[in-house]
């Protein structure tokens, strides 16, 4: 595979999580660059492992994959979503320690585990598929992962800075509107697999 449909694949699979670092973003009332690094650690990650998982689970666990890594990302991306709404909605969001699904609130819950890990799973469960479908395409599965994380890496690092811009000063209805955002990541995902389908 040549560098430039590699870069493509992989600008193609980064754009659920550079949507979702907006929503970091957003919610963030400090997007420094050790923030942002965090995030796009985290989603270039899962991004660069991913394809390497699907690409040793091979043509025998295909059609496993693809049936249901829809449904899982939209499932992810929908809870995540509502909670963002629920929390931005509720009285208890106009206090400073108020936390969202997005993981904003206190500085140390900003950015843990149990907020990033759905996040980084739900956008990267595509690249699951496609590393699958690299095993039968005789491509260099090291050199894919690199480019697809570090790619990822890259622009959510900036879509957390991008986020952050216009949501400082607009806190609960960014919430409200990143909540919104990816419930509708998890519909386009799951339309897209079921129209192919």
């Amino acid at each position: 595979m040549d560098f430039v449909s590699l870069f493509l694949i992989a600008v193609g699979l980064s754009m659920d999580a550079f949507s979702v670092a907006i929503c970091k973003g957003l919610s963030m009332q400090r997007a420094t660059a050790g923030r942002c690094s965090v995030v796009g650690l985290w989603f270039g990650g899962f991004q660069a492992l991913m394809p390497v998982a699907g690409y040793f689970l091979g043509y025998n666990f295909r059609d496993a994959i693809v049936s249901v890594d829809h449904w899982i990302a939209f499932a992810l991306l929908a809870l995540i979503g509502v909670n963002m709404i629920r929390e931005a909605v509720s009285k208890d969001n106009e206090n400073e320690g108020a936390t969202c699904g997005c993981g904003c609130g206190r500085e140390s819950e900003e950015l843990s585990t149990r907020k990033m890990f759905p996040m980084a799973v739900a956008t990267s469960i595509d690249a699951l598929a496609v590393g699958v479908s690299f095993a039968f395409l005789n491509v260099n599965i090291w050199t894919s992962a690199a480019a697809i994380g570090a790619t990822t890496f890259v622009l959510s690092f900036v879509g957390v800075k991008v986020g952050n811009i216009f949501g400082a000063k607009y806190k609960s209805k960014a919430e409200l509107a990143g909540g919104t955002i990816l419930i509708l990541i998890g519909l386009k995902i799951l339309l897209e697999h079921l129209l192919e389908g």
